[in-house]
């Protein structure tokens, strides 16, 4: 293995990420003045909240002296994407546990070939074990088969209290500069550190991607780990997922290519663009009073 370089190019603070008007009619006929957050471009690899759940993570990771980050996610994850980057950054062993076993005997998704290039070893288990990851016996049975006994483990998403801290910093950077900042949430993390940061009189909106409706609770425990208890003024916005994790019908995409040509950002579709519809949805419904001003925040790139 690799020596691990020295992490500090890596997890230095970076400024704050651009934030960006972004004059729409489709928000201002409705009296609400739209910001883009671009936490996209925070960092060049490891994009937005990727970077902001990972690097106090890393620094653990480094600091105790583990030979190997492990984590999990599906076989479209921006997570083990980012993970695995980070890794190849270090020189730091990376393993990716991914949900299907199935999928061990294909061809690896353009996401999966992307992180097995930056140098994780992707580890495939079934889907009925991989939901009971967060049991001790299941796990240490998880880590064992993917070999990664010793390694550091980052969960799900990489959110955790470490990485509360780090999004708790992205909420920081916007005070005073927005009524409402919302999000797109997978597994909470952001959304949970996003609103323990942000000033009183502020308000943190989530967009679930996920079905399910279990992200409330999920929300709270992150939050009694990272701060011993509720923190920051949020709610979630539900019913945007467009069908599921990683769905993009073709009316999203057509909503995310006509974004992009009118303010020449680049929109993620399974997160980003579902954020930016599910605003201008609220926006028509009358969910935000006149004079609002909002920032989204773009959490990673294409």
């Amino acid at each position: 293995m690799n020596t691990p370089v020295d992490p500090r190019p890596l997890l230095l603070p970076r400024p704050p990420s651009p934030l960006v008007e972004a004059p729409d009619e489709r928000f201002e006929r409705y009296g609400v003045r739209l910001l883009l957050k671009r936490d996209d471009l925070v960092h060049p690899e490891l994009p937005g909240n990727k970077w902001r759940k990972l690097a106090p993570n890393l620094r653990a990771a480094l600091d105790g002296g583990f030979p190997a980050l492990v984590t999990f996610g599906g076989a479209y994850s921006n997570h083990l994407r980012a993970t695995a980057a980070a890794g190849r950054l270090l020189g730091l062993a990376t393993v990716g546990v991914v949900r299907g076993d199935e999928l061990a005997g294909r061809p690896l998704n353009p996401s999966l070939a992307r992180c097995a290039a930056d140098g994780m070893r992707l580890h495939f288990t079934s889907r009925s074990e991989y939901r009971r990851k967060a049991e001790p016996d299941t796990l240490a049975r998880l880590l064992g088969a993917a070999g990664a006994e010793d390694a550091y483990v980052v969960p799900e998403g990489g959110s955790n209290a470490l990485a509360l801290s780090g999004c708790a910093e992205l909420g920081r950077e916007l005070r005073g500069a927005a009524d409402v900042v919302a999000v797109a949430c997978g597994t909470g993390g952001t959304l949970a550190g996003l609103a323990a940061g942000l000033a009183p009189g502020q308000r943190a909106w989530g967009v679930p991607v996920l079905a399910g409706g279990f992200l409330a609770a999920e929300i709270r425990s992150l939050q009694r780990a990272a701060f011993g208890g509720p923190a920051g003024d949020w709610t979630l916005a539900e019913g945007f997922d467009h069908g599921g994790y990683a769905k993009v019908p073709a009316e999203l995409d057509a909503f995310a290519a006509d974004f992009e040509r009118r303010h020449g950002v680049p929109v993620e579709r399974v997160y980003v663009a579902k954020l930016l519809w599910a605003l201008t949805a609220l926006t028509e419904s009358g969910a935000f009073p006149r004079g609002t001003t909002l920032a989204a925040v773009v959490t990673g790139r294409p």
